[in-house]
């Protein structure tokens, strides 16, 4: 009977990191859709800024950021925290197109 207890104990403790990152996973894969949509929109950002099209670009970093911020969080929900980090960084770089494009 202590053995039973044992190996189910065992089991259940085994099994646990498997079910919370099933349950994360949702999460992950939305915001793995936010970077997406972010980098589809960078491209439009430089394609409008090599157009031309001042207004355009900075109402298209803005939704980028939003993009970026959206996926910060869902990052944060699956316990994804290093992708989290990492988007710091592309915050950082769009702040810095939104200067370079005046778009304060």
């Amino acid at each position: 009977m202590r053995r039973t207890i044992l190996s189910a104990g065992l089991a259940v403790s085994l099994l646990a990191p498997f079910v919370a990152s099933a349950s994360a996973a949702p999460s992950c894969i939305e915001g793995r859709r936010k970077v997406e949509e972010a980098s589809a929109l960078r491209y439009q950002a430089r394609q409008e800024a090599r157009l031309g099209r001042h207004d355009r670009v900075c109402d298209t970093l803005d939704e980028i950021g939003d993009r970026y911020h959206d996926a910060q969080g869902a990052f944060e929900d699956c316990g994804a925290d290093i992708a989290s980090i990492d988007l710091r960084s592309e915050l950082r770089n769009l702040r810095l197109a939104k200067h370079v494009n005046r778009c304060d």
